[in-house]
């Protein structure tokens, strides 16, 4: 495709949110194609439909595997109707969580199976993968304890209600995965302040994308 298609991910607290709405007016003046961000689970109508059902925190007895499918099938639908347009428009799609968050989330933090959750959205996805993956990572306590001083700023979903043992098995996935595929997915220290996220994010994008960034 035309396009080029880069993903964010993070465990919660590594304030993906904050450096993407620092970096992608940076983003825009230094690449010549158009800039779309989305978002998962969302980012289409009938998947933000669906992320409402898998964040509603009154949801609590959804199973493990039914939340997993659920994402997949977000995901498929916000691929088809947004992404895969998009890029082939030849626009540079930055993705907030891709099929990584599944693996990490469902398969490493509901003990589901990596493999298994892996194997699933590459049928959902058709085998479709980020050129560039930005990993934000932080320490699963430091991540939650953000998350609690902002918590009047920020919207409480389902996840928020999982043990920091949870949260220590998600980041110990992400880790793995950033380990098997080191050039694919690159580690930003995300415990720094703020505008030292955004540079190192800069610096990585800038190396990654060559002459396509002026």
């Amino acid at each position: 495709m035309a396009g080029r298609f880069i993903t964010f991910e993070g465990p919660d607290g590594a304030g993906k949110t904050s450096v993407l709405n620092a970096l992608i007016p940076i983003i825009e003046k230094h690449v010549a194609m158009p800039v779309r961000l989305t978002r998962e689970p969302g980012g289409a109508e009938i998947s933000e439909k669906i992320r409402s059902l898998i964040l509603d925190p009154a949801n609590t007895a959804m199973d493990a595997r039914t939340e997993a499918l659920l994402y997949a099938a977000s995901r498929r639908q916000h691929l088809v109707e947004v992404i895969d347009p998009a890029l082939a428009a030849g626009d540079m799609v930055i993705c907030d969580r891709f099929v990584d968050s599944s693996v990490a989330y469902q398969g490493g933090g509901r003990q589901i199976g990596e493999a298994a959750v892996l194997a699933m959205n590459q049928f959902a996805t058709d085998g479709q993968a980020p050129e560039l993956t930005l990993y934000l990572d932080i320490e699963s306590a430091a991540g939650l304890a953000r998350i609690k001083a902002h918590r009047q700023s920020r919207q409480y979903d389902r996840l928020d209600q999982e043990s920091l043992t949870f949260h220590q098995r998600v980041r110990a996935a992400y880790l793995r995965l950033a380990q098997a595929e080191p050039t694919r997915i690159k580690t930003i220290d995300a415990s720094q302040a703020l505008p030292q996220v955004v540079a190192d994010c800069t610096q990585v994008l800038a190396a990654h994308l060559g002459p396509a960034w002026q």
